[in-house]
């Protein structure tokens, strides 16, 4: 149990704890991973004869960390100190591991969330979405992405290497989990009024964000990927079919303008395909990631002269192009040309030109920052 302040409520929950150990004849221990206590919880854990270990670093997750690390037993099951979670119901969890799942999360909408126990933001709108956005990113089943009573062996925790020390250490346990195709199972649980007379730690919409900055940075394909692709494709389309000729739809028209705007999207599409690449890689050489088979195959054929050379290629190609069209420009006697017929031969020339420097400085990145992903 992590804890920060929360004498009011610390001993109910260890004396649940220790009533549900003793009647399913349970070898085991209660942690109290104190964060910095300066209420007397300490004391309190200390009376009622349990383990108490001290955390550093502040945070949610630096607490449950250090907690984790001080465990002895098999599995371990953390929840809140808080006497919002029932230690005294924990039989499901056991039997869940004991099944063999590396993960078990508690499903606060299955089980019941009790009369204000739960902020109007977060029962209907922040949990859920955050949920949903975990299973769309994750492709993990889970209903309840940030329930705080949760269970795991300790074998699959160490796999998990985790890293991070504040509220979103919950969402990176069931990411890693998901990534290194742990098995997960979900079990109701109920959410009762916390007993505390102070205010809860948990900041709505700061904690809130760091939760979907957290799923957005482990997730760089919808962040990157999926945006960079459709305005490259959007881009592509776009392009090829006005300089065919003017495109038309109903009463709006689209021509040289419109090619201008379509040609900074498709770098900007470019930027964003490469900075998925940068994100994934950066994650996996910080151990903050499982290595992916797909980035394994990316740098298997991907080396730093590779990257050079195509974009030495496609720099060349643009200048080759710029000089052709300075030559026409030339053989009018360095006349007025034509907007529709000058823009386009310029764009042909200088966007490859662009995306030739893009390429050859984006490999130079790319091969600093992918030592140990080879």
């Amino acid at each position: 149990m992590p804890c920060l302040n929360e004498v009011e409520t610390l001993a109910i929950c260890i004396k649940k704890a220790q009533a549900f150990l003793k009647k399913y004849s349970i070898s085991g221990e209660v942690i109290i991973a104190d964060n910095g206590s300066t209420d007397g919880s300490v004391k309190v854990a200390e009376k009622l004869g349990v383990k108490v270990v001290h955390a550093a670093l502040k945070g949610y997750g630096a607490a449950l960390r250090e907690g984790i690390d001080h465990a002895e037993g098999i599995y371990v099951i953390m929840g809140d100190s808080d006497d919002s979670y029932d230690f005294s119901n924990l039989m499901p969890f056991i039997d869940k591991l004991r099944e063999g799942h590396d993960l078990v999360m508690g499903n606060r909408f299955k089980g019941g969330i009790k009369k204000a126990a739960m902020p109007f933001l977060h029962k209907y709108v922040g949990n859920p979405v955050l949920s949903y956005i975990g299973r769309l990113f994750f492709k993990v089943n889970i209903g309840d992405f940030h329930c705080g009573l949760r269970a795991f062996s300790r074998k699959s925790y160490e796999k998990m290497n985790l890293k991070t020390i504040g509220m979103e250490f919950a969402s990176e346990m069931v990411v890693k989990a998901s990534l290194l195709k742990m098995s997960i199972s979900e079990v109701p649980t109920t959410l009762s009024p916390d007993g505390r007379s102070r205010p809860p730690h948990l900041r709505t919409f700061r904690d809130g964000w760091r939760h979907l900055r957290f799923l957005l940075m482990f997730s760089p394909k919808w962040l990157f990927l999926v945006p960079g692709l459709v305005l490259l494709t959007t881009s592509l389309i776009g392009s090829g079919l006005i300089f065919i000729g003017p495109l038309k739809i109903g009463n709006v028209g689209f021509d040289i303008h419109t090619l201008i705007v379509l040609s900074f999207v498709f770098l900007v599409g470019i930027q964003f395909i490469f900075f998925h690449v940068f994100v994934k890689t950066y994650r996996v050489t910080s151990g903050l990631l499982p290595q992916g088979n797909g980035l394994y195959s990316f740098y298997r054929i991907f080396t730093l002269e590779k990257g050079i050379c195509t974009g030495f290629i496609v720099l060349l190609l643009g200048i080759v192009l710029f000089v052709f069209n300075f030559m026409i420009w030339e053989d009018t006697g360095f006349s007025e040309l034509q907007p529709t017929f000058f823009v386009k031969k310029i764009l042909l020339s200088t966007v490859p030109i662009i995306l030739g420097i893009q390429i050859i400085f984006y490999s130079f990145i790319l091969s600093l920052i992918s030592v140990g992903s080879k």
